[in-house]
């Protein structure tokens, strides 16, 4: 009998936790985390990830162990994953993955390309021809280089406008071209795959509510100390809703109200991102939602039964 891997996604602000910690004590499961901002140890409050009273409520694995000063890939996060579903799994407990990263999910489900290690100091160039050219004028450069990243790859996506040049800098091939070969990982294992498709109404009232609640629980803190580390600004936690809208609320450029308003429009940005790749990569998912969490987990135990 194959083994059951269970896969919870969604939008930001979803109430994605709170259902993985119900469904971990209804089915003796334990949870990893799939989202790549939840992973650094300086972003608790900005990162939404669990609380400590959730944490003692289920077993949580690869939340807040990495520092915000290293470089964290897709690959580095599949390996760990992967270690911690092989360690669940020979305890019988079933490994619940849960979080807004596709990326992640799509590593766990079809597996990763093994592209060629890239030396550091090429990569390094690319960087410093990046910052002299900026992203729209660099971005225009990987489209020209990599034709095949064009409508792949947001214009304002950065890191994957980096990853996509220097992986067609200096293996000929393109970053897609590499994709296909990925092989799966988890062969023998069934996967419930299930995204929790709030409706855009009520997901709104959500992510209001959650940013007033992380001003609250002082996220501003968390910049200020971030701040004093004084990281490259290519690192993703910059990319982190809430730090730059913060850095500006610091510096005098907003005022609170304008600092709440514009992390509420990031985060609406992101959300609805994150349910286009739903749509785009996402249609063998089971795309549930009620208002509900005890019909919600109903749902999800009589599909993965």
């Amino acid at each position: 009998m194959k083994r059951k891997i269970i896969l919870l996604a969604g939008p930001t602000a979803s109430g994605k936790t709170k259902i993985a910690i119900k469904l971990a004590k209804r089915i003796n499961g334990e949870i990893i985390n799939a989202d790549s901002m939840q992973v650094y140890k300086d972003f608790q409050i900005l990162s939404s990830r669990p609380s400590k009273n959730e944490l003692r409520l289920a077993k949580h694995h690869l939340y807040g162990f990495q520092s915000s000063g290293a470089v964290f890939s897709t690959g580095k996060w599949l390996k760990l994953a992967a270690d911690k579903i092989n360690k669940i799994v020979k305890k019988d407990k079933v490994p619940i993955l849960v979080g807004g990263t596709g990326l992640y999910f799509k590593a766990i489900t079809d597996g990763i390309s093994k592209i060629p290690n890239i030396k550091f100091s090429d990569r390094n160039s690319i960087r410093n021809l990046h910052k002299k050219l900026g992203q729209k004028e660099f971005y225009k450069k990987l489209i020209k280089l990599d034709p095949i990243s064009k409508n792949k790859i947001s214009p304002s996506d950065t890191q994957r406008t980096l990853r996509a040049y220097e992986v067609k800098k200096f293996t000929k091939k393109s970053i897609y071209e590499w994709a296909k070969k990925t092989k799966p990982l988890f062969k023998n294992y069934v996967f419930g795959k299930f995204f929790i498709n709030t409706p855009k109404n009520q997901l709104l009232k959500n992510i209001e509510l959650r940013t007033k609640s992380m001003i609250e629980k002082k996220c501003i803190n968390e910049v200020i100390k971030f701040k004093k580390k004084r990281l490259k600004k290519s690192l993703s936690p910059n990319k982190i809703i809430g730090v730059q809208e913060i850095q500006r609320f610091l510096s005098g450029d907003l005022d609170q109200k304008n600092l709440i308003e514009l992390m509420n429009i990031k985060t609406r940005q992101y959300a609805k991102r994150q349910k286009t790749w739903s749509r785009a990569h996402m249609s063998d998912w089971h795309m549930i939602y009620s208002s509900n969490s005890s019909i919600l987990i109903k749902k999800i135990l009589n599909l993965v039964s």
